[in-house]
């Protein structure tokens, strides 16, 4: 079986390999247009969080809670998901990396915040660099523009997954911009369109990606995959 990537709308991506279903920012049962699958129906062993913020924790406790999934995020956030009665947990920080059963996870710097639902600290944000069967996948959380984007893409992405929206993270030109620092072999945009206040033209910035660099643009609808 090929490693696949649904994308559930907003940040929220599933990953599945042959034997395990990792689960990236879980936000379902909040989006204005629910996804196809909802958090009472979506398959996880691993749920990974990129920052506090309510559209990213989402319903990480309830699926955590029903499946068994073992959560990995920085310090902070595992600590005030322990005091949510969670006790299967993996608290990692920016720059360390962990072999896990799916393959070995490397946490990347995000500019952004990160305060939690009910407004505790949750420590720095992330994104995620997944080394996985042979393929390498980067997810970048909430994140402006950084230069050190150049060093991630040394790990010769195979797929990354991009904000796009504006106004809380990267907006099209800046994502472009990225693109040509990360040199990803495939990129998907993301956390666009869930609110007026982030909507973008994912088509017309695809066109922008395919024009200036080597990078292949997919636009998925929310629900559809792409192989690895």
């Amino acid at each position: 079986m090929a490693t696949k990537a649904t994308w559930l709308g907003h940040a929220c991506v599933l990953i599945r390999t042959e034997r395990h279903s990792i689960l990236i920012d879980p936000f379902l049962s909040g989006q204005p247009q629910p996804p196809p699958i909802s958090a009472q129906q979506v398959s996880a062993d691993f749920i990974l969080l990129t920052h506090g913020h309510v559209d990213h924790v989402g319903d990480t406790v309830s699926i955590a809670r029903r499946t068994g999934a073992t959560v990995i995020s920085n310090y902070e956030i595992i600590s005030w998901l322990q005091n949510q009665g969670l006790s299967k947990v993996h608290p990692m920080h920016i720059g360390g990396s962990y072999r896990f059963a799916f393959g070995r996870l490397k946490l990347t710097p995000a500019m952004h915040g990160s305060g939690l639902p009910d407004g505790s600290y949750g420590g720095n944000p992330c994104g995620f660099l997944l080394f996985l069967d042979g393929c390498t996948i980067y997810h970048a959380g909430d994140t402006g523009l950084f230069g050190d984007m150049a060093l991630l893409g040394e790990a010769k992405i195979d797929l990354a997954f991009l904000p796009i929206g504006d106004n809380f993270t990267m907006g099209p030109e800046d994502a472009l911009r990225a693109v040509k620092l990360l040199q990803p072999r495939r990129v998907v945009p993301i956390h666009y369109n869930t609110w007026d206040l982030i909507r973008q033209d994912a088509q017309a910035w695809a066109e922008m990606v395919r024009k200036e660099t080597s990078a292949e643009p997919i636009v998925l609808a929310v629900g559809s995959s792409v192989e690895l």
